[in-house]
């Protein structure tokens, strides 16, 4: 089993930042498995939600929650070929510029 490495900034501000001040400890959850997935941040993933539910060990519809919080915050992006396709997911990292 290979490395998995994050930004520091990932632990030390995104976490309190979206557990804390968001209440939303399972959108930590999925960035962090987003991530993971995507070749530590570099690349993308085609993950559906009940995918993300599995991996992460939460319900779907917390999952779904926790997308429009990433979402919404800007640190993933999803792009689908068809409104019925699975999402493709970004992770972004705005803190790199």
């Amino acid at each position: 089993m290979g490395q998995f490495r994050i930004d520091s900034y990932v632990v030390d501000t995104l976490m309190p930042d979206l557990v804390l001040h968001d209440h939303q400890p399972s959108a930590f959850l999925v960035y962090l498995q987003l991530w993971y997935r995507s070749t530590a941040g570099r690349g993308r993933v085609r993950m559906s939600h009940q995918d993300v539910a599995d991996a992460t060990g939460l319900s779907k519809s917390a999952v779904q929650a926790a997308m429009r919080t990433l979402a919404r915050r800007r640190l993933i992006r999803a792009t689908r070929d068809s409104s019925t396709a699975v999402p493709q997911y970004a992770v972004l990292r705005p803190w790199k510029r």
